[in-house]
């Protein structure tokens, strides 16, 4: 080959590999992510929120994608609750967290600087000492897609809201602490209701106090407590609680509430809060999985009405 012809390889290898290089990505940000295995969590958690289609558009977005160790840094059980189609809600409110609107690169990022993501909170830049958004770490920056940019992040970042969410004690977490219904916390453990009880919810439960309980016949609640006698117990105790998160103004005079037990509560609303003939002494305490409204007596499910002789 002449030197003429090698000089016009070369220029030509040359010149491919500049234009591939300035070539425009025509990859989508779900494209991408989908082709960058250090991402196929994040890949898997946009699918269970059904956010591929929206990641897909137009756009522009920034997306701040965690990795998978960072997913992985998680507590223990929290993403496979994230992924489960009941928590469809919470995982769209945290990934939308790491999306911004509009195209921003790194070199556009200021120090102190905030951006409103599209789930609606703030997130904060710290260029003090390498790039941080808020606790993250920006460990990969400017990875162009076509409609918008990518940047890794080493850990999922929780917005503001749903941080003070997981922070607040379960119903059985919130009675612990409270010594006012220490009886019932043993009566809930007595009936096997701690692990219900602590589950997702949401319930209402109308918590008696310790007085409520000793306002009962001598020795009732001594058997209740007894493991022969732990169905009459749940039976009891159930008839507390109602399924979902029924706040005090959401109450109506007259009211009939269908409870867990399967009978019906009656709500007074004439003078002050009644449950029955029980007093609603505090009312909307809130937890993470419902609300509890403390009451000053132990309702009792109707009675079986009695079988006609024949």
């Amino acid at each position: 080959m002449s030197r003429l012809s090698s000089f016009v390889l070369a220029s030509l290898l040359v010149a491919g590999f500049l234009f591939s290089c300035t070539t425009p990505n025509t990859k989508t940000v779900v494209e991408q992510a989908t082709e960058n295995t250090d991402l196929s969590t994040l890949v898997t958690a946009i699918q269970a929120a059904g956010l591929a289609e929206t990641l897909s558009g137009e756009g522009p977005f920034t997306v701040f994608a965690p990795t998978n160790a960072a997913f992985e840094a998680l507590p223990e059980g929290l993403l496979a609750t994230l992924l489960k189609p009941e928590s469809k809600d919470l995982l769209t409110s945290i990934l939308t967290y790491h999306v911004v609107s509009g195209k921003i690169k790194a070199e556009e990022l200021t120090n102190g600087q905030t951006a409103a993501t599209v789930q609606g909170e703030n997130v904060t830049f710290d260029l003090s000492s390498g790039a941080k958004i808020n606790d993250a770490t920006i460990t990969t920056t400017n990875i162009e897609v076509a409609n918008g940019v990518i940047h890794l992040i080493d850990k999922v970042i929780l917005p503001p809201s749903v941080v003070a969410a997981m922070q607040k004690k379960n119903i059985v977490e919130l009675a612990s602490a409270t010594e006012a219904l220490s009886t019932l916390v043993a009566a809930v453990t007595a009936a096997g209701l701690v692990e219900t009880l602590s589950g997702e919810g949401p319930f209402t439960v109308f918590a008696p106090t310790n007085e409520a309980f000793a306002a009962l016949p001598a020795g009732t609640v001594e058997n209740l407590l007894k493991p022969e006698n732990k169905d009459q117990l749940i039976s009891i105790l159930t008839y507390h609680v109602v399924a979902g998160k029924i706040m005090s103004s959401d109450l109506q005079n007259g009211q009939k509430v269908a409870t867990v037990q399967g009978g019906e509560i009656t709500v007074d609303l004439s003078a002050g809060a009644k449950i029955n003939d029980a007093t609603v002494v505090t009312a909307d305490v809130d937890a993470s999985n419902g609300v509890v409204h403390v009451i000053d007596k132990v309702i009792l499910p109707p009675a079986a009405a009695p079988k006609k002789k024949k």
